[in-house]
């Protein structure tokens, strides 16, 4: 069952080093896909006004519909578009993922960026990265404005382009997919940038060009995302570091066998699992790290529920495997149905094996999907003490994602299907809340919450 939350690895320097997006949509082909966009949501989606309103969709639908006005659109005008009645309904399963592709092709044809990437701290945009040429734009300083608008002018424009729950939940999107690439798609190529930065000594502006989009922005930083998997021990501390939940499934219980078995082999008392930074993936990942802390049989949720459609029995007949009995479920009901699933119960590991001293778990806002659902598994049964700060996404959450195509621009479209629900049955809206409440600052390369961990399983000794 995939949980998966797509987000952007892009790979232009394969996808789009040689070819060029010069195709072009007549505004009927676009209005066209509009329309089947609008009714596909409504047939498919699990519950698209759970987070909107009719009412408010609608609106905005038809505010999006009256505002196309050009005869000819290209890839990224129609993308815009449908992107920004997608995002309405306030759920960030449900997307049309960032152009990599429209993006490589702007690389490549020596594109630029805005040099400077921003963190949220308490709803501010900090500066978190500087690779304009002038030094005194300083790191964690606010940014106020960019050519004469307000950063919230700035981003109310650029929101429409995330899907999310809720704001917090968009500006760790946009922490992820990073400033300077959300600012090219919403604004195109803009040279020169007359910025407005609140510094220790006051407001001051600054004028800084653009820098080329490879060599002076991709090459010189790290994507948010890290899916490196590793474990190293730090005195008798075992640290454990899950950087997603999906690849390679028999590599990756490999992996969490031979760690499992060199802390217990070490003879570590403490654990420090982390998923931070992880963008999530499938339960059965998830499910395996956890029979290691389990005493007892377990879920993954309290309970699930899935949404058939005709255009998602298409997706199960052309591209699933028919005998598996996740997908043949949804064969079996009328369109329009919402029906239950049970994953069943999982079994702990052998207790030879298994973990028995404490653990911690650190989270954070990038803990993104099947990493949310599972720390607040992992919470919910006593398995661990949360560290960190909340997480982005909701516990219980609409997801399950699958994709359709619109007809006239082949523009792919990510829908959820299925509801989860955490094993407490809570399904507030909120993220998952840590039990210990440790910031984690983007702005630094301080590692705020694995110090506060360490420090407290010092002072334990």
């Amino acid at each position: 069952m995939k949980l998966r939350l797509t987000f952007l690895f892009i790979h232009f320097f394969i996808h789009s080093a040689f070819s060029q997006s010069v195709e072009k949509f007549s505004k009927q082909q676009v209005l066209e896909d509009l329309t089947y966009l609008r009714e596909t949501l409504e047939d498919a989606h699990y519950n698209l006004y759970t987070y909107t309103s009719q009412e408010e969709f609608e609106a905005n639908y038809q505010q999006i519909r009256a505002s196309i006005l050009s005869d000819s659109l290209n890839y990224l005008d129609a993308y815009k578009y449908f992107q920004a009645v997608v995002s309405k309904a306030n759920n960030g399963h449900t997307e049309i993922p960032f152009p990599g592709q429209e993006y490589g092709v702007y690389a490549y044809a020596d594109g630029t960026v805005l040099p400077l990437e921003i963190a949220f701290e308490e709803g501010h945009p900090l500066i978190r990265k500087n690779w304009s040429e002038n030094p005194e734009i300083e790191i964690g300083s606010e940014l106020l404005s960019i050519n004469g608008l307000s950063m919230d002018a700035v981003l109310d424009q650029i929101y429409p382009q995330i899907s999310a729950e809720r704001k917090y939940f968009k500006q760790a999107k946009i922490e992820l997919l990073s400033f300077p690439r959300l600012y090219w798609l919403v604004f195109g190529q803009v040279d020169t940038f007359e910025v407005e930065i609140q510094t220790s000594a006051g407001i001051k502006s600054f004028k800084i060009q653009a820098v080329p989009l490879i060599e002076g922005y991709e090459m010189k930083r790290d994507e948010i995302i890290n899916r490196q998997n590793h474990l190293e021990f730090i005195d008798q501390t075992a640290y454990l570091k899950i950087g997603s939940f999906t690849g390679d499934e028999a590599a990756y219980r490999a992996f969490i066998d031979s760690a499992f078995t060199e802390i217990k082999q070490r003879k570590s008392e403490n654990l420090i699992l982390d998923i931070r930074h992880n963008d999530g993936g499938d339960d059965s990942f998830s499910d395996y790290l956890v029979s290691y802390l389990a005493d007892k049989p377990f879920r993954w949720n309290s309970s699930y529920s899935l949404k058939t459609s005709e255009i998602l029995k298409e997706n199960i007949r052309n591209e699933r495997d028919t005998s598996n009995a996740f997908w043949a479920s949804a064969l079996h009901y009328p369109n329009g149905t919402i029906y239950d699933y049970d994953f069943g119960v999982k079994e702990p590991q052998p207790e030879a094996k298994r973990f028995h001293g404490t653990t911690y778990l650190l989270v954070n806002r990038q803990s993104y999907s099947q990493s949310t659902v599972a720390a607040a598994q992992i919470q919910d049964y006593g398995l661990a003490t949360l560290v960190g700060e909340e997480t982005g996404e909701y516990p219980s959450l609409m997801a399950s994602v699958f994709y359709f195509t619109l007809p006239n621009t082949g523009i792919q479209v990510q829908i959820s299907k299925g509801y989860s629900v955490r094993v407490n049955g809570n399904t507030e809206e909120t993220g998952v809340i840590p039990d210990i409440i440790i910031k984690d600052y983007l702005l630094d390369e301080k590692d705020e919450i694995l110090e506060g961990v360490l420090d407290l399983i010092q002072k334990k000794k």
